[in-house]
């Protein structure tokens, strides 16, 4: 090679290698560095060492709204599209709470586990080094809801606190936290003994919101806190009523949650507290489709919108929602299929608008998750509405017994709405449903938390099975697999995909896969040798929504190496499938372990 040529490559080297560091040095010095200060009841949050306090939502709706709101922050659960998120939000002026997801001890990650902990620890080191100079990062949370109901395992404690450490060495410029459910238990006592390294503590309130404060003190908090969920109770604080369904709430009567909430910990608790995330931007079926919701599914906005913007502002804003004072049933909350109900509905709106009302009746399948579990909306019976206007709905019951919700969406023409449903039940027999109807391919394991099969029917011995559902080590598709273990030296396990979760037979749900041929999976051993069986369809005619049909590949002998497997369906009647695979192992003197990745109804 020329002289001349290596000297202008050696040149263009030097340069490239410039222009990297430049970019390396830029990327670090956009950072937003972000710290905690004072001392237990004087805490501040500084952010380029100016006062922070967190105006903020979690969810998926508009963030050019939430921004002209006055709100100037958002949390994620997890962290996929954590990049897109922060862009979206820097553009805007607004910062993330990122979080990282954590394995669950009720959907069974063993904490004691060490492949499992260092999969886990390696993905998080992963994200925090990839977005730590991200000049809209505001903090890190790791985890939300991950641990047991009474805080008593104090691995989680201890593993969390290792990861807050390690976020620390690799990111000094932004804070920790984690995000618990309530505050029951020993989970105060625990984070603050076991967790130095977690700066904030997130907690998730809804009915207690307006006394957590009082109560975290009383527990011997001492840590600053944020208030990372709250909005209207949900229905694990409230009672069923006499047709044993769980009433909810106006959108009206839930802004005054919202302000009560707010009140009673950002402006009370001003130094404890170091700001909210409000729950939920945007829209999500859990228990109804409005229950947690703040923006309808085309953007309108309902007053609990109007609450954050004062709080956040200080100024109401120039157009105010409509309100709905009542709406109720004039005539018995259940009857016999054809019955005539009757609604009355008064409304009124602070600005004069004119209001216009949408009336829908909607099936309420009782299938409801714990956690944010994913939930299906039921079907809606238009022609059930035999009148309606402005001020009242008649609604014809339909043939099939059950629980159903009569909504009434008030709008003002100007973007902003109210609405408020009431429960009425069919005195007669529950037809028996068919699954919800799937495009396919439909994978099981779409690594998607949200979905429509998830491994809640644990079998056998339960307490010596163990899995892990982000497992990052050598998976086959994607960048996480499912590890499963058994523990036990005796007896047997195994774990049942459900739809709905927990359900084992009691409940609407399930999928129509009508037009499979297979349903493949692929495996490997941890040794090699062990033998699992797989099946699926496991609910007999003996429950009341059964699956249509079942099939298995008994005493699968697995290798060291992925290997697909299939158990075929072509010809089955696949029109209500609610368990959709399902693995079991018999104890052969010692524990056993195997991975699965790719289950897919084909």
């Amino acid at each position: 090679m020329p002289i001349a040529f290596r000297l202008l490559s050696l040149a263009a080297l030097l340069i490239a290698s410039f222009i990297h560091l430049e970019r390396t040095s830029a990327a670090a010095d956009d950072v937003k560095r972000v710290q905690l200060a004072g001392r237990p009841g004087a805490w501040q949050l500084l952010r380029e060492g100016k006062p922070y306090e967190v105006r903020g939502v979690g969810g998926d709706g508009s963030l050019e709204l939430l921004a002209k709101c006055g709100g100037n922050s958002i949390r994620t659960w997890g962290d996929e599209g954590l990049g897109e998120k922060l862009d979206a939000a820097h553009r805007l002026g607004l910062t993330v709470t990122a979080g990282i997801w954590l394995g669950q001890v009720r959907q069974g990650f063993d904490w004691s586990d060490a492949k499992s902990l260092i999969a886990q620890r390696q993905h998080i080191r992963e994200v925090v080094e990839k977005y730590r100079h991200h000049p809209a990062l505001l903090m890190w949370s790791l985890g939300n809801e991950m641990e047991d109901p009474t805080g008593s395992n104090g691995a989680v404690w201890s593993e969390i606190n290792n990861l807050a450490r390690m976020v620390k060495q690799v990111d000094p410029h932004h804070p920790t936290m984690t995000v618990i459910a309530e505050i029951g238990g020993d989970k105060v006592k625990h984070l603050h003994a076991l967790c130095s390294d977690i700066d904030i503590i997130g907690i998730n309130s809804y009915a207690g919101a307006t006394s957590l404060g009082e109560r975290y003190q009383k527990l011997g908090g001492t840590k600053p806190y944020l208030l990372t969920e709250f909005g209207p109770a949900g229905i694990w604080e409230i009672e069923k009523n006499e047709i044993q369904a769980f009433p909810e709430q106006t959108s009206t009567a839930k802004a005054a949650n919202y302000r009560a909430a707010y009140q009673k910990n950002v402006i009370e608790q001003r130094g404890t507290c170091l700001g909210s995330y409000a729950f939920l931007w945007g829209q999500k079926q859990e228990v109804t489709a409005t229950w947690f919701t703040l923006l309808l599914a085309d953007g309108s906005r309902l007053a609990a919108v109007d609450v954050l913007e004062e709080m956040w502002t200080g100024q109401a804003p120039t157009n105010r929602a409509p309100s709905i004072e009542a709406l109720k049933l004039e005539t018995a909350a259940s009857g016999k299929p054809g019955a005539v109900v009757r609604a009355s509905l008064k409304t009124s709106d602070p600005d004069q608008d004119k209001l216009t009302v949408e009336w829908r009746l909607q099936l309420d399948s009782e299938n409801y998750g714990s956690g944010g579990d994913h939930e299906d909306a039921g079907a809606e019976l238009r022609s059930a509405i035999v009148k309606s206007d402005s001020t009242s709905a008649e609604v014809r019951l339909p043939a099939d017994g059950g629980l159903y919700r009569l909504f009434a969406t008030v709008r003002d023409g100007r973007g902003s709405a109210a609405v408020a449903n009431v429960p009425m039940r069919v005195d007669a027999p529950v037809v028996l449903a068919m699954g919800k109807k799937q495009t396919l391919p439909f994978m099981l394991d779409d690594e998607d938390r949200t979905a429509m099969f998830v491994p809640a029917g644990w079998m056998g011995n339960a307490k010596a099975i163990a899995m892990d559902e982000q497992f990052s080590d050598n998976p086959k598709h994607g960048k996480r697999c499912i590890r499963c273990a058994f523990s036990a030296t005796e007896g047997w396990g195994g774990v049942v995909w459900q739809s709905p979760a927990q359900d084992w037979g009691d409940a609407r749900g399930g999928a129509d896969f009508s037009g499979a041929k297979r349903l493949t999976f692929w495996a490997r051993g941890e040794q090699g040798g062990e033998v699992v069986n797989f099946s699926f369809g496991v609910l007999g005619k003996d429950k009341k929504f059964f699956d249509t049909a079942s099939g298995e590949l008994p005493k699968v002998q697995l290798t060291k190496e992925w290997r697909e497997y299939s158990i075929p369906v072509e010809g089955k009647d696949l029109s209500r499938i609610k368990t959709g695979f399902v693995w079991t192992v018999a104890s052969e003197g010692k524990p056993q372990i195997f991975y699965l990745d790719k289950i897919e109804w084909q």
